[in-house]
This record gives structure tokens, C-alpha cells and sequence, in this order.
């Protein structure tokens, strides 16, 4: 296993990268179950930027520590505790389960798309250049894939991701319990999903490819080749 300085420096800037990330994704479950009427979140203390608040000491911490030494790398935030008997009476519960999934995960999208839009503009008025800069434009663009990452993972229609309650919430009432035992074999498949590399690119695919896609239309838009 490398432990030279470099590994380390880019091992503790991963687990800091997935830190910010993760309690992004969880604030904005909680902010938007907090909006739909259901204080919960507020009282747990969970509708904060403070990333200390999201994370969880083995899903944010160690596991993703340890697994940036070996080359599998994952991780995730303490869950928002929400019920969605309290919220308004204007939206389904139903409806108010799907906003609330989605939330989090689109906190990554805006986060990744503004990283690379701050990472373009530093380029196009020559804050920072490719050359002298390199390890600069590595940590952002990192930062931006890992948030594109999150964004497409947990959108995935497996339990218990945000994409699992959100094909749960679409899916008729009378299939309802096939897929609760369906959903029981669930962890099998998201380790399969983050520990197989043929698999991984369910989501890191279409991550990488909206990444270059936000770039090459942010770099374009500033003149930045």
C-alpha cells in the first residue's frame, strides 16, 4: 500500500472533498423536508452547512480514509431523520418523499456545476494556469467529478439510495411489496455497484461526461480552451 506524503496529502483531501459534499447532499434533504412543513430536521439540528453535523465517523471518515489508500474509495453522511405524515397538506406525502430524495442529490449537481464554473473563471482571468498551477486545477476538477459522482449514484433505483425512494414513491401500490423483498437484496447490489470497476461505470460514465460537458460549455462561454 503507498503511505509516500503525495498518497497521504490526496487521501485527506479526498476524505475533506467527500466531507463538504456529503453535508451538502444531507442539508438539502433537510432543508427541503424542513420547507414542506416538517421541523424535524431543524430540531436535529440538520438544516446547517456545518459539515460535522452530516458526517458519520465510519461512512465519511474512515471507510473512505481507508479506501483512498487501496483504491476504492466511497462513502456517505449520517441520514436525515424526516416524517412525511407532517408535512403541508398542499402535497402528497408521495410527492413530498420524491422532493425530498431529489434534493440531496441535486445539491451535488449545483455544487459540481458551480466548482467547475469558479475553476473556469479562475482560468479565463489567469488567476491560475494549467502549468504552473497543476495541483490547483487537480483538486477542483476532483472536487467536480466526485460531486457529478454523487449526484448520478444516488439517483440510481436501488434501496435504500435517494433514487430507490423515488422509484418506490412512482411505483403502484399493488407492486409495492415485490419490491420490498426485491429491495432486501439491495446492499448486494451497491457493493457490487462500488466495488466492481465493469459495474462502476453505471456511474461514473455519465459522470465524466457531464463534467466535460459543463467545462467545455463554461470554457467556451469564457474563452478558455
Amino acid at each position: 500500500m503507498d503511505i509516500s506524503p503525495d498518497k497521504v496529502r490526496w487521501a485527506l483531501l479526498y476524505v475533506l472533498v467527500l466531507l463538504v459534499s456529503v453535508a451538502l447532499h444531507e442539508f438539502g434533504h433537510a432543508l427541503m423536508a424542513d420547507r414542506l412543513g416538517d421541523d424535524t430536521p431543524r430540531r436535529q439540528g440538520r438544516v446547517t452547512l456545518n459539515p460535522l453535523a452530516h458526517a458519520d465517523l465510519v461512512g465519511t471518515i474512515l471507510l473512505p480514509l481507508i479506501g483512498a489508500f487501496v483504491g476504492g474509495g466511497f462513502g456517505w453522511g449520517k441520514p436525515v431523520q424526516w416524517q412525511p405524515h407532517r408535512v403541508t397538506r398542499r402535497i402528497s406525502m408521495s410527492t413530498a418523499k420524491i422532493l425530498v430524495s431529489v434534493a440531496g442529490p441535486a445539491m451535488n449537481l449545483v455544487l459540481g456545476t458551480l466548482i467547475a464554473l469558479v475553476h473556469t473563471l479562475l482560468l479565463s482571468q489567469h488567476v491560475i494556469d494549467g502549468a504552473s498551477h497543476k495541483g490547483i486545477n487537480d483538486i477542483l476538477v476532483f472536487a467536480a467529478i466526485t460531486n457529478f459522482v454523487l449526484f448520478f449514484f444516488n439517483l440510481l433505483p436501488v434501496p435504500p439510495l435517494d433514487g430507490g425512494h423515488v422509484a418506490q414513491s412512482f411505483m403502484p401500490l399493488r407492486y409495492r411489496r415485490q419490491y420490498e423483498e426485491v429491495a432486501r437484496y439491495a446492499p448486494f447490489a451497491l457493493l457490487a455497484l462500488m466495488f466492481i470497476p465493469q459495474l462502476r461505470l453505471v456511474f461514473m460514465w455519465p459522470a465524466m461526461h457531464v463534467a466535460g460537458f459543463v467545462y467545455d460549455g463554461f470554457g467556451h462561454l469564457f474563452g478558455v480552451a
